[in-house]
């Protein structure tokens, strides 16, 4: 959806970024929000484990519907933590709340680690692990407050389709990237029982090595150059000489399309490259080599496709490039679903998951500009945090409705193919019709 032109308040010289730190801004927002996906995707590679461990059931879809319920816990938490963080950085700046979400994200990932399972402790285990998972969401939803803003925010306002499909899309696939490389390293240091066993949890504690990273990183970057010129100015002025709303309420149809276009990529995601390592390993029966490898490769679809995708947004325009996006997922998106069921050979394995795992990500890719520029600065933090976390709580739910239709695991694929329909219909309708074209992000 193509931006119009905003009278812009005059940046202050002495609030600009050098190119140096406006790059810097950007990777450490992506590696940020990789950082964040790292220790959410850790739970989908140990998927089928975790329902034995903590979501017991002689029914397998049921078991591993459990799991995805857990997992949405943490995506229905995201808005409560994305509004507070947001809050929070609107009034006092973008890198503190990036700081205390990294920390918290990871060490929350962590305890899921040391937790016992249903055989020890009952039911108490399956408590347990879902307050935890609720706990990782809060935080999780103030890093979209910081790492979807802070970038965007840093760099010139031609680039900014760029940024966002480097953030969202990139760190996204740079986080899966990291997720698979562990899965790696812990199965092959473990053999298969002994990651059944003990050897999960190891990709768990992971989720630290990944906080004292943000911390070292995230302390050192330099604050929002945008929200800086606000905090100067005491006011700013958004595109056609109105003055800016001091609460998301009077941004209402905005904040309510965004959610709808978050849901619908947000979704896209989940279902290909996110419920991917279920799938696989359902349907396809990969080795856990063989599957790290696949994902890896899937991961790196996931960054090309989103870069790309970014792009294209700053060259032909918001509204368009979402169109052609919706129309890519609507269109190839089943047939993928459809040629993995077919596919025989590892190597078709391979290149059909990246390419289910690369259509799946147009959508999202930029999704994080499109909802910065329907906030002032005053209120983008919060605005975006909300919107975002709201749409992928709600887009995240579509691997527990997708395992609860499958009665067996054969039924997948038609399920993913046909929800996946359904999504980029809802993508499409929003793209052409929400009233999204006044750009507030001057």
């Amino acid at each position: 959806m193509k931006a119009e032109p905003a009278a812009a308040v005059a940046p202050d010289p002495s609030a600009a970024l050098s190119q140096p730190q406006a790059f810097a801004a950007i990777a450490f927002s992506a590696l940020g929000w990789a950082f964040d996906l790292f220790d959410l995707f850790i739970l989908l590679y140990v998927a089928p484990i975790l329902a034995r461990v903590f979501f017991p059931s002689r029914h397998q879809m049921l078991s591993l519907a459990g799991v995805y319920a857990a997992f949405t816990a943490t995506l229905v938490m995201r808005p409560v933590g994305g509004y507070a963080f947001g809050r929070y950085a609107d009034r006092n700046g973008r890198r503190g709340a990036m700081v205390a979400a990294a920390t918290g994200v990871g060490v929350a990932t962590a305890l899921m680690g040391c937790l016992p399972g249903v055989e020890s402790i009952g039911a108490a285990a399956t408590v347990l692990f879902v307050a935890l998972r609720l706990l990782q969401g809060v935080f999780m939803g103030g890093m979209v407050a910081s790492t979807h803003t802070l970038g965007t925010e840093s760099v010139d306002r031609r680039h900014r389709g760029l940024a966002s499909g480097i953030i969202s899309g990139g760190g996204s696939g740079v986080g899966k990237l990291l997720a698979s490389l562990v899965f790696l390293v812990v199965t092959s240091i473990c053999s298969p029982q002994q990651f059944r066993q003990w050897g999960w949890r190891l990709m768990f504690f992971s989720g630290l090595l990944s906080s004292l990273l943000g911390l070292l990183v995230f302390t050192r970057l330099h604050e929002s150059p945008l929200w800086e010129n606000a905090r100067r100015a005491g006011r700013e002025q958004p595109a056609g000489d109105a003055p800016a709303p001091q609460r998301l309420a009077g941004l209402g149809p905005a904040v309510v399309a965004c959610v709808l276009l978050t849901t619908a990529g947000g979704g896209l995601s989940y279902l290909s490259s996110g419920y991917l390592p279920s799938l696989l390993k359902l349907l396809k029966h990969l080795p856990p080599a063989a599957l790290g490898r696949t994902l890896s490769l899937s991961a790196l679809a996931v960054i090309g496709c989103s870069v790309l995708a970014g792009q294209l947004s700053d060259m032909l325009g918001r509204r368009r490039a979402m169109l052609l996006y919706g129309a890519a997922a609507l269109g190839l998106l089943p047939l993928l679903y459809h040629a993995l069921v077919r596919a025989g050979s590892p190597a078709a394995i391979t290149l059909d998951a990246a390419l289910l795992s690369g259509v799946g990500t147009l959508c999202y890719a930029p999704l994080l500009i499109v909802l910065n520029e329907r906030f002032p600065t005053s209120l983008r933090s919060s605005g975006t945090a909300l919107s975002w976390n709201t749409g992928f709580a709600l887009g995240g739910s579509m691997p527990v409705v997708v395992s609860l239709l499958s009665r067996f695991s054969r039924d997948l694929p038609l399920v993913l193919a046909l929800a996946s329909a359904a999504l980029a219909l809802l993508y499409l309708g929003v793209a052409w019709l929400a009233p999204l074209r006044v750009n507030r992000m001057e």
